[in-house]
């Protein structure tokens, strides 16, 4: 019984377990032992915690009868970005917010196989052939079979921002029921400063309703340019192999109406499924690395690429936002599949976020393209010994950069 609660206060229970050692617990209770009767009650008071936890369901929003939005802010200067596999129904819940724009549609796996796309959606789709064929050798920076393939159409467009969404994101309600525009929430975090340099305990001051606290410094109210807006997900969260096992039926249901600056000198774990970014601040930084086919990681794409980004973001002066907007995660992902796919970097990101947090970036770095090629020469210098996997991903991040400029040359003054 001392394992019993060990497993237990470890939370490594399913809901059948749950049960199961229920009963046990009641037949015990009933040899009079004080131990196992304090084992009993701490377990009925968890019990109770976690039956209210799975009695609570959200559900997405309806957006059946909301009219096609056609005063869509930035309509001509932003394109979302969808990896997929299969057909595109989930954007008939979307058409009232997403139809106005263009969508550049990444098709991952068989490059044969037809990927529908509901009717009145303007859109351009490439498959593995297509990426091939648009980048020549170059193409070997495309992760494939994994959703980092996302990241070629953030090199094709040729818009300044871009939203990207996976195909199981579905429309979020806020706590009102009101179907939530997520692309709109994101456009209002892109085009608000950030303020990276001092942390406001009101979050976002730009906000309607919100301003700087007393004592925030008044030579830093004027923040910098938001590169980034990373969004949060309802029902599945967003949850590595490990933590899916032990909580297999935990659902988010918390709707926190927050937006705020990540400070200067913190990392996150960038999510790839809800994000929209400034691409003229830093898209040539968005590469989701390599995973998938061929090697010996996946799930670390969005966390690598977010990685670099905040590194060069800090260096740059930019800013990054997280919190709203909500999208509503509708399926979970097998953790069985995920843990094989994630072993390796669950050890390996223990010497990855160090190594991070310590990169510095020269002086003469002030393109987003020069501190990514200094990044790769540090993760080959300080990585490559921890796996060769690192010393194939830095020269993929040169060769990543090289791809970039080729089908983005810069425009001369």
């Amino acid at each position: 019984f001392d394992l019993l609660e060990r497993v237990f206060i470890d939370h490594v229970l399913t809901f059948t377990h749950v049960t199961q050692i229920h009963r046990t617990c009641r037949i015990c209770y009933k040899t009079n032992n004080d131990a196992l009767l304090q084992v009993h009650l701490s377990f009925k008071q968890r019990l109770s915690l976690l039956l209210v936890q799975f009695s609570i369901m959200v559900e997405p929003a309806n957006t059946v009868g909301i009219p096609l939005n056609h005063t869509a802010l930035l309509k001509d200067e932003l394109d979302i970005v969808i990896p997929t596999i299969r057909n595109l129904d989930f954007l008939e819940m979307w058409r009232p917010f997403l139809q106005p724009y263009h969508l550049i549609i990444v098709q991952d796996g068989d490059p044969s196989k037809t990927i529908a796309v509901p009717e009145g959606f303007d859109y351009e789709l490439y498959n593995r052939n297509d990426i091939n064929r648009i980048l020549g050798p170059k193409a070997s920076c495309i992760s494939f079979k994994d959703s980092a393939c996302r990241c070629f159409g953030y090199m094709v467009s040729k818009k300044k921002y871009i939203f990207t969404i996976d195909d199981d994101c579905f429309v979020a309600k806020d706590p009102s029921g009101k179907a939530v525009n997520a692309l709109e929430q994101h456009i209002k975090n892109l085009l608000c400063p950030s303020s990276p340099f001092f942390f406001n305990t009101l979050y976002d001051p730009y906000r309607e309703g919100a301003d700087f606290v007393r004592g925030y410094p008044f030579s830093l109210r004027e923040g910098v340019s938001t590169a980034v807006s990373h969004g949060l997900w309802l029902n599945i969260p967003d949850y590595d192999a490990p933590t899916q096992l032990v909580k297999p039926k935990e659902r988010n249901t918390r709707y926190v109406d927050a937006v705020m600056t990540i400070p200067k000198g913190t990392l996150f774990p960038m999510c790839g499924m809800n994000l929209a970014f400034d691409r003229d601040l830093i898209g040539p930084a968005m590469y989701f690395g390599l995973m998938g086919d061929g090697q010996p990681i996946g799930r670390y794409d969005d966390m690598w690429a977010g990685w670099c980004v905040k590194v060069i973001c800090d260096h740059l002066g930019l800013g990054v936002k997280t919190g709203l907007p909500y999208i509503y995660h509708s399926k979970a992902s097998n953790p069985f599949v995920n843990l094989k796919k994630e072993y390796k970097g669950i050890f390996w990101q223990e010497d990855i976020i160090p190594f991070f947090q310590s990169a510095k970036l020269s002086k003469e770095a002030v393109t987003v393209q020069q501190c990514y090629l200094e990044l790769s020469k540090l993760v080959k210098e300080k990585l490559s010994p921890i796996d060769p996997y690192f010393d194939k991903l830095a020269d993929a991040m040169v060769t990543w950069i090289e791809a970039w400029d080729e089908l983005n040359p810069a425009t001369k003054a």
